[in-house]
């Protein structure tokens, strides 16, 4: 028996998202650095690091309004994650040497696999949005 599953995952991220509210992204994003050393430290996170890059980036463009072709339910998902990453004391706790990030891990994977598309989408017009900027203007 798996010590935690993808249904224990998705039990986890989807009790994160219910409770995640607008006022929520902003208090996530000024934990982003915090999350991201975590992330790094973690050799069971550390292969999530520029999905969680991507991640943050798609929560900051939407708070500040910058894209928004993307539904609620996958930033409350990703802002849900995000948040069970930042609790020491989850399901498995962080401190537990070997396993403590087994379930953050978990979290993370199951949300990826849910918002996928959405982050590709987010990300083709992130790229669109950085060749406009380098684009000369023609006057």
């Amino acid at each position: 028996m798996a010590l935690f599953s993808e249904k224990n995952a998705e039990k986890q991220l989807n009790a994160e998202a219910s409770k995640v509210h607008q006022a929520d992204l902003e208090k996530l994003l000024d934990r982003q650095r915090a999350i991201e050393e975590k992330v790094k430290g973690s050799g069971k996170l550390k292969r999530f690091g520029a999905d969680i890059r991507l991640m943050f980036s798609m929560v900051r463009d939407y708070w500040y309004g910058n894209y928004r072709n993307v539904p609620w339910k996958s930033i409350a998902a990703i802002a849900g994650a995000l948040l069970y990453v930042m609790n020491p004391l989850d399901v498995i706790p962080d401190l537990i040497l070997g396993i403590g990030f087994l379930d953050d891990a978990g979290v993370v994977a199951l949300c990826l696999k849910l918002v996928e598309s959405d982050l590709h989408r987010y990300a083709a017009w992130k790229e669109h949005q950085e060749e406009l900027k380098s684009t000369p203007q023609a006057n």
